[in-house]
């Protein structure tokens, strides 16, 4: 059963992007769980902008508890699990229509029966497939919304950011592909 079968069995809102990768599928997923969206100036960009509601509703005497200026990036998201060398889940939940992302901490072991109203989930899987010179690796993300009122609020977000998601998500394939297949990379997994 995959990883995200087995926390999200149920989804509403899917994305997926794919790349060839001349390295073992061992390689591509470490190089995976290694990766900072954060490198990349285009993804700096969209969180900036992404956190422009949260600063004007600061402005407005409406602060968040989430800090404005730490961004949005894989370090939010909790490591649900990891396959040996075939796949890698990362999971995240929230609010994530509302200004500061609504972002709610849950652990691994939590993530599959968490429940709670108005509220998405959201798993990040990256599939690593030998193909006998290199890997296919895939990213997917899937999104499921505890209502019908979280849906409405999620679709309208969900429209806004799925191309500059989708392009995040490329160049999150390139950066590991360019790793991989670095003679120089590290070959270590984090601990």
């Amino acid at each position: 059963m995959s990883l995200l079968h087995t926390f999200l069995p149920e989804h509403q809102f899917s994305e997926q992007h794919h790349i060839r990768v001349n390295a073992s599928p061992a390689r591509v997923l470490d190089m995976a769980s290694q990766l900072d969206v954060t490198d990349f100036p285009v993804a700096r960009l969209f969180l900036h902008l992404r956190a422009i509601p949260a600063r004007i509703a600061a402005a407005m005497g409406k602060p968040s508890a989430r800090r404005i200026d730490a961004g949005f990036g894989l370090h939010d998201f909790t490591v649900l699990g990891r396959d040996g060398d075939r796949e890698l889940a990362l999971g995240l939940v929230g609010r994530f229509w509302e200004s500061d992302g609504g972002l709610v901490h849950v652990e691994a072991s939590a993530f599959r029966t968490f429940s709670e109203p108005e509220i998405a989930k959201l798993v990040m899987k990256f599939v690593a497939e030998s193909d006998g010179t290199g890997t296919l690796l895939t990213t997917r993300t899937c999104v499921h919304c505890s209502s019908t009122s979280a849906r409405r609020r999620f679709t309208p977000y969900w429209v806004l950011i799925r191309m500059p998601s989708g392009l995040i998500r490329r160049m999150m394939l390139q950066r590991i592909k360019q790793l991989a297949e670095a003679h120089d990379a590290p070959l270590t997994r984090p601990e």
